[in-house]
């Protein structure tokens, strides 16, 4: 198959069970028919699964919060350290869009 802009011949890859056909030369991308729908499919699921696991580990954090500030209530600098593990905490996923079209 040829590339509708520049007339080179299209390669071909598969990322995550996904087909994809794209230019070598202009980057143009082309999928077959059935292959948006499962990039669709693909991206909602992981978006679900990133959300519930958000909301658990604000659940979470947001219990451990109360906690600590009933614990240190009444203490010096309880506020300074109420957020102490700010930094811990686990850091956004790379998107699959990227990981799918990354020649």
């Amino acid at each position: 198959m040829k590339c509708p802009i520049c007339q080179v011949d299209l390669m071909m890859t598969e990322r995550q069970g996904i087909e994809i056909d794209y230019c070598p030369k202009c980057r143009g991308v082309w999928l077959d028919r059935g292959e948006l729908d499962k990039i669709t499919e693909k991206y909602l699921n992981e978006a679900n699964q990133a959300s519930r696991e958000y909301l658990k580990e604000n659940k979470d954090q947001e219990r451990k919060f109360h906690n600590e500030r009933y614990e240190e209530h009444g203490k010096k600098d309880s506020a300074y350290h109420a957020d102490n593990d700010y930094h811990h905490r686990k850091h956004k996923k790379k998107g699959l869009l990227k990981d799918l079209f990354d020649f």
